[in-house]
């Protein structure tokens, strides 16, 4: 008998990279709202008047709560943005991930922004060459997943994990817009 915390008996397929990448766009834009209510908290609790004070102890802040963030919803399965897009994360057996792989993996995600800000950093360029840089190596790091036998960012591969296609999360939405249109 399968496990509980196992998918399903038949291997779910890797989301398309745009899939995921719209995903990860959408993920984007609702973490403004807990840097708001985070960076809020800080300067709150802080007593933080000017934003360039206590800069640097407000970006480790935010690493904490991106941290909390990312670990608590990775190990239930998804973040909102991944239930969007039908798109779940399980380690290599279909399982939902631990919190401590699930933190792994927030910690390797990083690759995807460090070694752009390690050579953008010492160079103080224009805002416009530093976001050309941080584009082109967002968009090398995601076409890099083509060459994973299963499609995977490194990152994944790395933590022991895999995002899937959540078939299951698919029906359950297309049923709910069939009752919302009585059709069902």
């Amino acid at each position: 008998m399968p496990s509980s915390n196992t998918l399903s008996t038949a291997e779910p397929h890797t989301p398309g990279l745009r899939r995921r990448m719209a995903c990860w766009l959408y993920e984007g834009l609702l973490l403004f709202g807990v840097v708001f209510i985070a960076g809020y908290l800080f300067g709150t609790l802080s007593q933080t008047r000017n934003a360039m004070d206590n800069r640097h102890a407000l970006q480790a802040f935010l690493f904490v709560v991106f941290g909390i963030y990312f670990t608590w919803f990775w190990s239930k399965g998804q973040t909102l943005a991944m239930k969007t897009w039908h798109i779940r994360v399980t380690d290599k057996s279909g399982r939902a991930l631990s919190q401590g792989r699930a933190l792994a993996r927030y910690l390797l995600s990083w690759l995807w922004f460090l070694p752009p800000l390690a050579v953008i950093a010492p160079f103080q360029l224009p805002a416009g060459e530093t976001t050309v840089l941080m584009l082109g190596w967002i968009a090398v790091w995601a076409l890099l997943s083509r060459l994973h036998p299963q499609r995977q960012f490194l990152h994944d591969a790395l933590a022991g994990t895999r995002l899937v296609h959540d078939a299951q999360g698919e029906a359950r939405a297309r049923l709910k817009r069939r009752k919302a249109d009585g059709l069902a």
